[in-house]
């Protein structure tokens, strides 16, 4: 109990020492609610970090948005996917806080938008405010909480930037309150036996490791026999107070006979080597149980900056004979620490679980192009796709290809292109690239048209073929009928939907003038705000056009009153 009372002491006082780094309590709270997080910074995501905190917002939109501090806009970016509306503040102390998923802005800054948005005739837009021209003063309302872009419910996505070279810091490292008095939770921890020669518990392979909770509250491994050059994995979150998500934990340590082999924490990441994410995790074991499991040791190919101490690369050699001492110490931000020890003894077994054969008729240097004749199809890898060499497992066809499987990461966009010349020129015009999934349902990749063939460019493998769509996409009114009054509505919305290649985009114009539409691909709905006032007659006629990514559009026309 006293070791563990010194362990969160010496983890308290690492996490002064971080906050020392920043501001503290200079900054407000984004929202005047109780901070409670549905995510935390550096959470492990699909092929990325978290690069902030999402703030519940009580299962609502609409709750102000305050600056953190006195600033200026520098960028606004609104997009249907990623964080939606986004709005980017600059402070005087260096700092850039970023506020996502909105549902709208603050009254300025909406005006400001709305006028770009109409000159544009784009929902979509980004832009660059000169500096000054947007002014902010701390606690002024600058947006309202929503649920836009890649957002799976109500909430508010809140970064903290350096604003010279745009890295993310822990929102929690510059004084934030938030609950927290839980230690993290540990789901899985696993065995790599990495060297050729390496065995852990008689296996080649990687192993799922057994282990039990101490009276303490730490936990103990099985004794673990080992021999030759092995690594350690778990699988591990976070829970915070008055919340049940499953956050990221902040920092992982490892020593063994009391040297530290590996340390990293999620005080700061850049986003360029953000999909470096693939490497920190087992990759194959996530694609085949979506679990993501931590390495605690690093891979050659593995350029991430968040490691703040390494001895070997975390890799451990074991020898016959030898005994070791292996800690792993999970712990969050204030403080809670969760202990896991891992008795090994060198010991030369016989093999049990043997390496599994991976071989196929091709093999992939990553760090050379290569290319490929599918039949249907050619495939061209630029150098440096994937981060090891490896088999890769390729089938030929007259119609559909297969590129491996989603058991490797790809860290660059790779290039598929089919030849479409026996299909007829009219039916190459709604032809495209499609990737089917294990249900062979097709979902569109982006396709190029050009000198004679279909050219994808994705990072996704798989099985992938020409798909044919004919069907033009489908336009419904959703809160009004033909012929309607509508004098007190505050906003004209409509669903749009196509059964293959999607939305490629849509336009809509009232009385012959273009209106701004804002679309939420997520519920299909398209929405018109009165408030614009773009037209002031009594009897209006709604136009809107909308058409798929292989060019069937479709038009509907109706009229409507408003006084």
């Amino acid at each position: 109990m006293r070791r563990n009372f010194f362990l969160v002491l010496f983890f308290i006082a690492l996490h002064l020492s971080a906050q020392k780094k920043y501001p503290q309590n200079e900054f407000r709270a984004p929202l005047d609610i109780p901070l409670v997080l549905a995510g935390t910074f550096g959470e492990l995501r699909s092929n990325h970090f978290h690069a902030g905190m999402d703030i519940k917002t009580q299962q609502r939109e609409g709750l102000p948005v305050f600056a953190i501090d006195d600033g200026a806009v520098t960028r606004i970016k609104v997009s249907n996917w990623g964080y939606g509306k986004a709005l980017y503040v600059a402070h005087p102390n260096g700092y850039t806080s970023v506020y996502a998923h909105l549902k709208k802005f603050g009254p300025e800054i909406e005006e400001y938008v709305k006028k770009v948005q109409y000159e544009k005739q784009s929902y979509e837009v980004e832009m660059f405010p000169d500096y000054g021209e947007l002014k902010v003063t701390k606690g002024s309302t600058i947006a309202y909480s929503g649920n836009t872009g890649s957002s799976a419910g109500p909430h508010l996505h809140f970064e903290i930037r350096n604003s010279v070279n745009g890295k993310p810091t822990n929102p929690l490292l510059y004084g934030y309150e938030v609950r927290d008095a839980t230690d993290p939770s540990l789901l899985g921890l696993y065995g790599y036996p990495l060297s050729n020669d390496a065995l852990i518990n008689q296996s080649a392979e990687k192993i799922q490791l057994n282990y039990t909770r101490q009276p303490d509250g730490s936990y103990l491994a099985d004794k673990v026999t080992a021999i030759g050059t092995i690594g350690f994995g778990i699988n591990t979150f976070d829970r915070l107070d008055m919340a049940a998500n499953k956050n990221g934990v902040y920092a992982i340590k490892q020593s063994v006979n009391g040297r530290v082999y590996s340390e990293f924490d999620f005080e700061s990441f850049s986003f360029g080597e953000t999909r470096y994410i693939n490497t920190l995790i087992d990759y194959a074991h996530f694609y085949d149980h979506r679990q993501r499991i931590q390495k605690c040791f690093k891979e050659p190919y593995n350029h991430l900056n968040i490691y703040k101490a390494l001895y070997n690369d975390g890799k451990i050699k074991v020898r016959e004979g030898m005994s070791y001492n292996v800690e792993l110490l999970i712990s969050d931000l204030a403080g809670n620490t969760t202990k896991l020890i891992i008795p090994v003894e060198g010991k030369k077994e016989e093999t049990k679980i043997g390496k599994k054969d991976k071989t196929t008729d091709n093999y992939l240097i990553a760090e050379k192009p290569n290319n490929f004749d599918l039949g249907a199809a050619k495939v061209y890898f630029p150098a440096s796709t994937f981060y090891e060499d490896f088999f890769i497992k390729l089938e030929k066809g007259s119609d559909t290809i297969t590129i491996h499987d989603n058991s490797v990461a790809a860290h660059r966009n790779f290039t598929i292109s089919f030849d479409p010349s026996k299909y007829s020129v009219a039916d190459r015009k709604q032809l495209f690239i499609a990737h089917l999934d294990s249900r062979a349902r097709p979902s569109y990749s982006k396709t190029y048209k050009r000198d004679g063939s279909f050219t994808t460019r994705t990072r996704t493998l798989g099985t992938y073929t020409l798909v044919k769509d004919s069907i033009a996409p489908e336009i419904r009114p959703k809160n009004f009928k033909e012929k309607q009054w509508l004098s007190n509505y505050s906003y004209l919305s409509l669903t749009i939907t196509d059964d293959l290649s999607g939305i490629d985009s849509y336009s809509a114009t009232l009385n012959g003038k273009w209106i701004l539409m804002e679309y939420e691909p997520k519920t299909n709905t398209i929405t018109y705000d009165f408030g614009d006032k773009v037209v002031n007659e009594t009897e209006c006629e709604l136009k809107v056009t909308v058409t798929d990514n292989v060019g069937n559009s479709s038009t509907y026309v109706a009229t409507f009153f408003r006084k």
